[in-house]
Order: C-alpha cells, then structure tokens, then sequence
C-alpha cells in the first residue's frame, strides 16, 4: 500500500523518525554487550505520522504499518518473522532497547500457519523470541449496499473488502443487530436483516468485524431526500399525449421482487399498454416529477447536503427491478431537466446502461429490488474533474431551467461504446426491439460522504 504525504507531513515524518533515530543511538551506546544475547518485547507501538498521538502503544496493526517495537537485546538482531514472513527492517534504525518494522503488504492474515499467526519472531546468532501481537489486513471498507431503503425484516448484502466474521451492524438511529449476519470468508460482502426502527433522517451504517470497523456512506434509508416515490413524497407531474408520457393510471402496485419487495406504486418504463418498444428510437417513454413551482432542490436537500459539497459526494440514487435478462438493447436516459430530445449523451443527463460492464455484453437481471447510485460527478456536462464542480452547479442549472422536471426516458437507439466508457472505441451495440420490462421508485439524492473510523480512542 502506497502512502502519499504532503510537504508539510514530509518535514513532520523526518523529523519524528529523526528523534527516534538518535533515542536509538543514545541506548545502543548504553547497551553495547547484548549482540546474540537475550531478546525480550515489553511492547509495541505504532508510529503514524498524521494521527495526533504519532507513537502510540498499541496491541494490534494492520497491513503495510509502521511499529516500534520496545524490549532488550535488539543489537544483532538477525531476522524479524511477522506471521512466519520475514520483514524487513532497516538497520540503522535498530538500538539494543528499540527497533523500526514495517508489517509487509504480504503478510499472511487469514492463511497464516495457525502456530504462527498473530506474533512476532526476533532472531539473534544465538536467540529468539516470540511475542504474541494481532496483526490484521488493511482497514475495511464497504463499497456497495444492494438496497439502502429496504423494508425491515428484508435482507441486504453490504460489499466491500476486509469485511471478515461480521458481528456487529449499527443502523441510522442507533439500532444495533448482532443476528441474523453471514460473513463471506474473503471478506467481500456480508449479508443482514434490516432491523425495524431504522431511522428516517438516514446515515451510514457502522459494521464491526473481526478486522476492525467501517462506515458506509451517508446514504442508508435517507427519507428527507426523495423526490418521488409515488407514494405520497413527491408530485409525479404528467401532460401532453399518451403515446410516450408514463401518466398515474400507468404506474403499477402489485407487489413483485423477491428479497427486496415493491413499497406500494412504482414507475414500469414500458407501460403495460405498450407491447414493444420498436429499435433505433429514442424517448420511448418518459416519467418526470411536477417541476416549476413544485420541486425544490435547494429547500428540501441543503439542510442536510450543503451547496458547497463537490459532485463526487452527491449522488442520485433510485431503486431498480429488471426480472428477465436485459441485455443487447435499451438504456434509461436520467434528465436534471426537461429539455431533451432523448438520446443525448452530453449535457445534464446521465445514461444507465447496466448490461455493458467492461465493454461488454452482460445480461442484467435482479430477483428483488436493488439499489443504483449515480454520483452527480458522472453527469455528462460535470465531469471533468477540472471544472471543481459542486452541488451548487447542480442546483443552479436546475434552477435556470425553463423546465425543472426530473425524470426519465427510456431510449432504444444504437449505443457507441466509447460513449459509455469515455474510452475512444469502434464497437457499437446496434439496437433491436424490445419488450424488457424495467421499473423503478423511490428517486432520491443522497450524500456520499462517508465518516472515518478510527482504530483507537484518541
């Protein structure tokens, strides 16, 4: 793992390293008969340069750290084993009473010899010592939620990496579970019942595992952010002919998904009086919110994700069920505004195609209701990461609209790869008809900030 530090954390580094560097010298000129004598360890501590205690004893570390490592008789030392690996160390920077380690990236963890995991190994010409001390992965993180606004009682799965024997979920609300969790071995997701009396304002989720702790997100169950959902939050505005318009005697309530079920109306893309949608057309359908006069982006959403919050923390998310393969054909065009044609691929609008993944073909199918996440930094108009965009962007343009409706079209024209991927490419996916059904609700913006966890109580 790389470590990157700033000009002024530099200096700090070489300085910190520096004093213990010459505390190292002053003991090895009070120590200089141990060379293959005795070793002991009294204790361990790790050294981080950006926390506010930079030496501090700990009993634990992780992957890719710096220790110090406290006792007698280092002077000659040979061999440092972590885990049964032999680690590195630098000489220079070894006393009789202190010594520098860096725990290497390849440090087994979970594949370690049983004898030999969780300790430390010193070894002289004619000594050693072994020193029992946890050495865990790289800190864990959660990357992906499959639902963040599913009903209590449901299942979700959590993915991320290091995410090792799960025992503990807290939910927005403080609402901790410790049942109903399975733990993949690799640490790449978890699963867990969605307790009831999830809070309505939102939050992140706090996982506990056998490799320490993460946050999510800020985006779980966060109610004060829907747009729409047809249910009651929100106004689903409608007008002009039936023949693309989605109207309320369109949406549907029967509940479908497994897992994850529908809650109450949704949106179905292809209206059930619509058989096919025919190929190389564009706004088959659309489905917008009420806008002028009715949406208010600045009102609902800045007292919880303030203006100055850059596009990379902000997202759109909504809640998506495709119950056959949808693959080949068709793509959801996402408007910050009414005023496209359909089709676009430039300007405030984004197009979710979830069947190319890596430049190709991969049919997409749900059993129940899964969760999309669309940060606003993917908007075609704001994504260059040049441009410093953030929410206030958003919320300007839209407030300079002559049409403020959010919404959706369903598009069936041909798709260029190199428009969905940004990568200059030949490969085009012609269209064809299609009869895919595709339903969404629950149209929310969510925050992506996400809290930081910390190993120890500062």
């Amino acid at each position: 793992m790389k470590m990157y530090i700033s000009n002024k954390n530099y200096w700090k580094a070489i300085t910190f390293l520096g004093l213990i560097f010459f505390a190292m010298l002053f003991n090895a000129c009070e120590n200089n008969d141990s060379v293959g004598g005795a070793i002991t360890i009294n204790k361990v501590y790790l050294e981080d340069v950006n926390s506010t205690i930079q030496d501090r004893e700990v009993s634990f570390a992780r992957l890719g750290q710096l220790l110090r490592i406290e006792g007698s008789g280092f002077r000659g030392i040979k061999k440092v084993y972590i885990n049964g690996l032999s680690s590195y160390f630098n000489p220079v920077y070894v006393s009789d009473n202190s010594m520098l380690v860096s725990i290497s990236a390849d440090t087994p963890i979970i594949d370690a010899d049983p004898a030999v995991r969780n300790t430390i190994r010193l070894v002289n010409s004619n000594n050693e010592t072994i020193y029992s001390f946890e050495i865990r992965s790289g800190a864990p993180t959660i990357t992906n939620i499959s639902n963040t606004m599913p009903l209590a009682g449901e299942m979700i799965t959590v993915y991320g990496s290091g995410l090792t024997e799960v025992s503990k979920v807290t939910f927005p609300g403080n609402i901790v579970t410790t049942s109903g969790i399975t733990s993949d071995v690799d640490g790449e997701f978890f699963t867990v019942v969605v307790p009831s009396g999830v809070s309505d304002e939102g939050g992140s989720l706090l996982v506990e595992c056998s490799n320490g702790g993460a946050y999510s997100p800020a985006y779980f169950n966060f109610k004060k952010g829907l747009l729409l959902n047809f249910d009651g939050k929100g106004t689903h505005g409608s007008w002009g002919t039936d023949a693309t318009m989605i109207k309320p005697a369109d949406l549907e309530s029967a509940t479908i998904g497994i897992g994850n079920v529908s809650q109450g109306i949704y949106v179905p893309h292809r209206p059930a009086r619509i058989a096919s949608f025919p190929a190389a057309k564009n706004r088959n359908s659309e489905v917008w919110t009420a806008g002028n006069g009715v949406d208010d982006w600045r009102g609902q959403l800045t007292p919880y994700i303030p203006a100055s919050t850059t596009l990379d923390k902000v997202a759109i998310q909504f809640d998506v069920y495709v119950s056959q393969p949808w693959k080949d054909t068709g793509f959801l065009q996402i408007c910050l505004i009414n005023n496209f044609n359909g089709g676009e691929w430039t300007g405030g609008c984004y197009n979710y195609v979830p069947w190319i993944v890596d430049g190709k073909v991969v049919p997409f199918q749900t059993d129940g209701w899964t969760t999309v996440t669309i940060p606003f930094n993917k908007i075609y108009a704001y994504s260059d990461a040049a441009g410093n965009f953030t929410f206030e962007n958003i919320l300007a343009f839209r407030e300079a609209a002559s049409y403020k409706n959010f919404g959706f079209f369903f598009n069936n024209s041909d798709i260029k790869l190199k428009d969905v991927t940004g990568v200059d490419s030949e490969t085009e996916f012609a269209s064809s008809a299609t009869s895919i059904s595709v339903y969404t609700d629950n149209w929310r913006i969510v925050s992506l900030a996400t809290p930081t966890y910390n190993d120890f109580s500062n």
